[in-house]
């Protein structure tokens, strides 16, 4: 749809007489299909603006889809960043390919597994680089649109940006999805970024045999301001802004488990925007940040200490966790990527006694559009709380520190204690 899209950008839409739709039939009768979508789009979620060289859409709240009318979850055999290719396996994968060439200017790559990719473009100012997408997490088409959208500009906010724009990643089985359900996806990913003050510039879509949505995203940053998952400091206090369990109760959304109020308080954390990230980052005394997504709060903890060079120390029984995780926790109502998260970096972590099996589990679980994770100062801690809580983080939590290296602290390794 991107190339299409492409050669009529220079089109005058005038409202009530064109429609971008009606433009690309006239010129690629070939399209029909995708211009159906749009239709839908537009109908479901907004209206298209006149512009001499651009359409926008008004996004607004959809009728919700019918109970039951559309599974999405048994369209795709994972979801969210349960999706994620195992860091061992990802590992393997990367293992002999050369990604850097070496440029001065480009400040985080791909060798810190890092939230995104940073370049500086001046000396005041860096662009950040990110694209995350993933199989359906939820039913609901909206609802998923909105996950996958928050998901993928939280990489911006992790690294100590703002968003600038995002182009959409769009797969879709066109054979067993009728195009007002897609619709619904990307205009749920639409609102997702008016929330966040960006345009959905375009995108790139192709026909699937799972359903597949996320986001290329773009942000700007001072590089000063830059916060990496890599510059952690000896002594720094961990903390962390959302509560635990998005995979434990997606997973029970899937077999039935999860009541409306679980439903929700899940969604709206899935769906809260990472936005305090980009405040943060003005804040010295905060030396590391990164987002907690598919390999859980210990895997990307882990990322940090290796790093930074540190040893990780988590308290277990400070982790903030939403109301119904624990007990689903404790019945096995887990997504498969915990076991293979643990069997991946299990080894780099050490449980203290005491540590409960289901809590070792939940600090492993793959997160889809987690919080943050902080390494803050020690005397700035009272400080950054009140702005993380006053931004609507009201579970935010200190969770651990970053310890030198030593007898029984291994750089590169975390220890969790009860």
């Amino acid at each position: 749809m991107k190339s299409v899209l492409r050669r009529f950008t220079n089109f005058k839409v005038q409202q009530n007489k064109w429609t971008l739709p009606s433009i690309l039939e006239a010129q690629r009768p070939d399209v029909q299909p995708w211009t159906s979508l749009l239709r839908a789009v537009s109908s479901s979620s907004g209206r298209l603006s006149p512009s001499a060289s651009s359409t926008t859409l008004a996004a607004s709240t959809p009728e919700a889809t019918e109970p039951g009318q559309v599974r999405l979850t048994q369209l795709s055999h994972g979801g969210g960043c349960g999706c994620k290719i195992a860091p061992s396996k990802l590992q393997e994968i990367l293992r002999n390919v050369q990604l850097d060439f070496g440029s001065p200017d480009l400040l985080v790559g791909a060798a810190t597994s890092d939230d995104a990719a940073v370049y500086r473009l001046s000396p005041s100012q860096a662009l950040i680089l990110t694209t995350d997408f993933f199989m359906p997490i939820v039913d609901d088409p909206w609802d998923f649109g909105r996950v996958a959208a928050a998901n993928s500009i939280s990489d911006v906010y992790a690294m100590g940006g703002r968003p600038l724009l995002a182009l959409s990643v769009l797969g879709m089985p066109v054979n067993k999805l009728p195009p007002a359900v897609i619709s619904r996806i990307v205009a749920g990913g639409a609102e997702v970024c008016r929330q966040a003050g960006i345009p959905l510039a375009g995108g790139h879509s192709i026909d699937s045999p799972e359903p597949i949505f996320g986001l290329v995203v773009a942000g700007l940053a001072h590089p000063d301001h830059i916060r990496a998952n890599s510059t952690g400091m000896a002594g720094d206090v961990l903390v962390l802004t959302k509560p635990l369990g998005v995979g434990a109760m997606t997973t029970a959304i899937k077999k039935g488990l999860l009541d409306d109020e679980g439903y929700k308080q899940v969604i709206g954390t899935m769906t809260q925007l990472n936005s305090v990230g980009a405040a943060l980052s003005a804040d010295p005394r905060v030396h590391a940040m990164t987002d907690v997504t598919g390999f859980g709060l210990l895997g990307h903890l882990l990322e940090v200490c290796g790093g930074s060079g540190l040893h990780g120390r988590v308290t277990a029984g400070a982790v903030p966790l939403m109301g119904p995780a624990r007990g689903l926790a404790a019945k096995g109502v887990l997504p498969g990527a915990v076991q293979r998260n643990w069997d991946s970096y299990g080894a780099s972590v050490s449980l203290g006694p005491g540590v409960e099996p289901w809590l070792r589990d939940l600090m492993v679980d793959p997160q889809t559009s987690g919080g943050l994770l902080l390494a803050v100062e020690p005397g700035a801690v009272g400080q950054v709380m009140e702005t993380v809580r006053e931004a609507g983080f009201g579970s935010a939590a200190v969770v651990g520190c970053l310890e030198a290296p030593g007898e029984g602290r291994a750089a590169g390794q975390v220890s969790v204690e009860p």
